[in-house]
């Protein structure tokens, strides 16, 4: 689907956390210091120990606590390899005051949940743990601040949990690897990291030294790099900041200085005067993917000059962003995907930046007019440069998402805060306030000029420090080139290269008025806030004004139907009609011409097709909202054949199915599919032989159908606006809409899991890896208090599987619970249980599983279980309700399925009324024996030894 986001998410973000200067002055001083932001209290304790923090009112009584330590992987010695990861992980399993799970346990009565909300990371220079909290309480307030300190000086590192903890981190490792990825990337890093302390210092550590360190070896590095001079602690959020402080003082003005100043050494990754060249394959890879980079030395923010600087490598990145998707949407591109970017390398380290370029080929054969195509792109940029029309939409752009940004300022969240400080703690780069950062942003854009991009631009591209790097499968290795041809490839630039051409549709959205329909009836439902209008052609608008954000608008348009309605030999183009012609334009505009035509907005607008409805959703700033019903209103009465976009799209589709078998999930999701979904037409994914028949026509044909007549539409709208002053464009436009009297519902199409026992093993790649899916399901009667029962039920089986799989039987990371529960056509539910593990333990673990499963049932949960659900859902529902998405999603959903708006008011009293008896009632019903799913994953050498038995 086509959606019109004028500004991505990442560049926003770019701004908005990166891009934050000052502006005092009427010129830019390139040397001035960019002040630090006087709403931050900053400071050190005796010890050395430095701390930041910030009251910040988003979410309402939460706080976000972060410790930081200025030491991971780097530090470790050679048979340290992986206990700077180690180390974390024992902070969770038993400190001075709180032995072994008891700190899980109890902040999860308070509120906080284990993984979403508890969590940690290590790096190469740096370790980093998370503790979002509620403040409300002020006993549960304060003990974090005891935890963090805890962890900072006095985790206990007890035999037995550390033994214990050993197949964990085996287990993390499996999880997150043994897969193609890491097999390439085994390949890759010693040429990315060549001659430099980082590629003996993988974080995640050496499995043979994790297996077998002695205990000893962890405390040692856990007394040498666990200082307060090298610990930093972060805190923002709804409290006093006063208090805060004391808190600071109190519990890590305790923490001795260790001895002697340990100062960590600064490593990088050595600069190399001729290209460094890698190829690799591997069976299970589906793409031919080139990527070449160049490094420079890392640019942090500190002065204007630097900031200036900043924003000349984001408008840059911007420019060449849009020039390749042009160049895609043209239909003329050498290349499935291009992206060409400015950014810290590989994440940021070794104090690097690096110009990153990679494209992915139609096939092996297409890879070097794929990397010509791309490497063209950047060669017009040095060559020749931008366009001041180009430069003038981007700053169109710049300026609009600054400017959403700053009006939000009351409302950003508090961990957006976060990494600002964490980035000064470890580097020293600059964190600013958002008025500074407003008014230097709008000089700074007028002070950058086309030569400034330009010169900048050809500096990205050198002759040293290259490095080129080509990932394909394996079966495709005969049609690849070799490290020199590839080389040549990279840095041939005879090929004459015009500068670009700058063209658009100038015409307006609409060339004709719209006449606009009228409201015939109001109805305003007090109890949550809403007000429902008729219009004349039939169209429901529902409209909720909130405070939340100060500028935002979301909206979401449906109907009954779908692709449920299709015919079966038409469902192939009615699957990816929508993202067929949404992504055609609209209008007398293409897809091109309409994201020129949208620059310096803040809008997306999607129509889509599902299963069992169709309709259309997005957003808007309040300025750009009647151009996004405009849209909307083309979306729907004017969609656009456009064959170019249409061959682009099942391109697309081809090459992500010519090797996709080749993928063991890929392969195994097509079973889970089966068994979650039937083997109905409906259910199935795309295939290459259904691909074959996609019809443009057809496509078109379906959409214009499931979006002629919108007599049983309902339109929902939330955000930031006041009813009385968008009734009436919403009326205009939505209003004149079609409505024909067509009367229409889904059809049941059959997609329903399997019903009985259904088991399956399937054999498929080469990793000492298996995937394990269990699953319940059966007929469900869905109501307020149901629906909350099954997610108690679902966390309290997740947290007895943790406890069990993870921690008592060290044999695997993360298992998983997932339940949903389905309405339409026919009510369900399904209960899925998810690891995965060493393959010659599935079976026990399996068998570990049923026995959690036999033990919940004979004794059911408990009340401490039951406890902890309701203060984590509690707390997430607090958060929730003053969120714009979580209000439309809520309203869609009563009205998709004609139920009472106002059961939301009373969440807290059903909440509070759940008792341990209704759960363990839904356990004996829900995990029942009757509709099992079990499917296992192994490696294929597996199969083979089972044949051979």
């Amino acid at each position: 689907m086509q959606v019109h986001s004028i500004f991505k998410s990442s560049i926003v973000f770019c701004i908005f956390n990166v891009f934050m200067g000052s502006a005092q002055q009427n010129s830019i001083v390139p040397e001035q210091p960019i002040p630090l932001d006087r709403e931050v209290i900053v400071d050190t304790l005796s010890n050395g120990l430095t701390y930041y923090i910030r009251e910040n009112a988003e979410p309402r009584e939460n706080a976000e606590l972060y410790l930081v330590v200025k030491a991971g992987s780097l530090q470790e010695t050679d048979g340290q390899q992986g206990l700077a990861h180690f180390t974390e992980h024992m902070a969770f399993n038993g400190t001075k005051s709180f032995p072994k799970n008891e700190l899980i346990d109890y902040l999860q009565a308070a509120g906080v949940r284990f993984g979403a909300d508890l969590n940690a990371y290590t790096g190469f220079d740096q370790t980093v743990y998370q503790l979002p909290v509620p403040t409300q309480n002020k006993e549960v307030f304060k003990t974090a601040f005891k935890i963090l300190s805890e962890w900072a000086g006095h985790i206990v590192f007890g035999s037995e949990e550390i033994d214990g903890e050993r197949g964990v981190i085996v287990e993390e490792e499996r999880q997150r690897g043994k897969n193609a990825s890491q097999r390439m990337s085994e390949q890759l890093l010693p040429v990315l990291l060549a001659n430099s302390r980082y590629a003996d210092r993988i974080p995640i550590g050496k499995m043979e030294v994790i297996r077998n360190f002695e205990h000893d070896t962890l405390r040692a590095y856990y007394k040498k790099w666990y200082r307060p001079q090298l610990q930093g602690i972060i805190a923002v959020g709804d409290f006093d900041k006063n208090k805060v402080e004391d808190y600071i003082k109190i519990y890590f003005g305790q923490l001795g200085e260790s001895g002697e100043t340990v100062i960590p050494e600064t490593y990088t990754v050595p600069g190399n005067t001729n290209s460094l060249v890698k190829i690799v394959t591997d069976p299970e890879f589906p793409y031919t993917v080139a990527t070449v980079m160049y490094k420079h030395p890392r640019k942090l923010i500190k002065t204007e000059g630097d900031f200036k600087n900043a924003i000349i490598r984001s408008a840059i990145n911007n420019l060449v962003a849009l020039r390749i998707a042009e160049e895609i949407e043209s239909g003329t591109a050498p290349y499935l995907k291009a992206s060409a970017s400015y950014a810290g390398y590989q994440g940021g380290i070794g104090n690097l930046d690096a110009f990153t370029v990679q494209v992915v080929a139609k096939s092996a054969e297409e890879l070097q007019s794929a990397i010509y195509g791309v490497m063209d792109q950047v060669n017009r940029a040095v060559l020749h440069g931008f366009t001041q029309s180009e430069w003038e939409r981007v700053k169109l752009n710049f300026i609009n998402a600054i400017t959403k940004n700053y009006n939000e300022k009351e409302h950003v969240s508090s961990k957006s805060f976060v990494n600002q400080y964490l980035k000064h703690f470890l580097y020293g780069e600059a964190f600013m306030d958002m008025d500074y950062s407003y008014e230097f942003y709008k000089k700074g854009l007028g002070a950058i000029t086309l030569e400034d991009l330009n010169q900048t631009v050809r500096s990205w591209v050198a002759d040293q420090n290259q490095i080129i790097l080509l990932q394909a499968s394996e079966k495709d290795k005969e049609a690849l080139p070799n490290e020199d041809v590839l080389r040549s490839w990279v840095n041939s630039f005879d090929r004459s290269v015009e500068a670009y051409v700058d063209s658009g549709n100038h015409e307006p959205l609409l060339a004709e008025p719209v006449k606009g329909g009228t409201i015939v009836s109001t109805k305003r439902v007090k109890s949550v806030g809403v007000t429902e209008y008729t219009l004349n052609n039939g169209v429901k608008v529902v409209l909720k004004e909130t405070d939340f954000k100060n500028d935002e608008i979301l909206f979401s348009g449906f109907s009954p139907g779908g692709v449920s309605l299709a015919n079966e030999e038409d469902l192939p183009s009615a699957k990816l009609a929508d993202n067929i012609i949404a992504s055609s334009g609209a209008g007398s505009f293409n897809s091109i011409d309409l994201n020129k035509k949208m620059s310096g907005k803040t809008l997306a607008v999607s129509p889509y097709i599902g299963t069992y409805s169709e309709g259309i959703k997005g957003y808007a700033a309040n300025k750009d909202f009647e151009t996004a019903l405009k849209l909307m209103y083309l979306y729907f009465t004017r969609p656009r054949k456009d064959t170019t976009t249409f061959n682009t799209i099942l391109e697309n589709y081809k090459v992500s199915l010519t090797n996709k078998y080749d993928n063991p999930i890929a392969v195994f999701q097509d079973s889970v599919n089966v068994a979650m979904k039937g083997r109905g037409a409906w259910a199935q994914g795309m295939d290459s032989m259904q691909l074959k028949t996609v019809d443009l026509d057809k496509a078109l044909k379906f959409y214009k159908d499931r979006f002629k007549d919108f007599g049983d539409y309902t339109f929902v709208f939330v955000g930031s606006f006041k009813k009385d002053s968008i009734i009436g464009p919403i009326a205009k436009y939505l209003g004149e809409l079609p409505s024909t009297g067509r009367e229409e519902t889904y059809k049941d199409v059959g997609i329903k899991p399997i019903p009985g026992i259904f088991e399956r093993n399937v054999y498929k790649g080469l990793e000492d890896k298996a995937t394990v899916v269990l699953a319940f399901h059966g007929d469900y009667t869905s109501s307020p208090e149901n629906n909350m029962t099954l997610k108690a039920l679902k966390a309290i089986l997740e947290d007895r599987l943790v406890k069990r799989l993870r921690e008592k039987e060290s044999g695997v990371y993360s298992p998983s619970v997932a339940v949903s529960h389905v309405g339409i056509p026919n009510p369900y539910y399904s209960l899925s249980i998810s690891f995965s593990c060493a393959p010659d333990r599935a079976e026990e673990l399996i068998s570990a599983t049923k026995d959690e499963l036999i033990k919940i049932l004979r004794d059911g949960a408990n009340e401490d279980d039951l406890n902890k659900f309701k203060a984590q859902n509690l707390r997430q529902h607090e958060i929730r309700m003053r969120q714009n998405s979580y209000w439309l999603n809520y309203l869609k959903s009563q009205y998709t399925h004609g139920q009472d708006l106002a059961v939301i008011n009373n969440y807290g009293k059903r909440l509070n009324k759940l008792k341990v008896s209704k759960v363990n009632a839904f356990i004996k019903e829900y995990l029942n024996q009757r509709n099992q799913i079990k499917l296992v994953l192994y490696p294929e050498s597996y199969g083979h030894a089972q044949s051979s038995d």
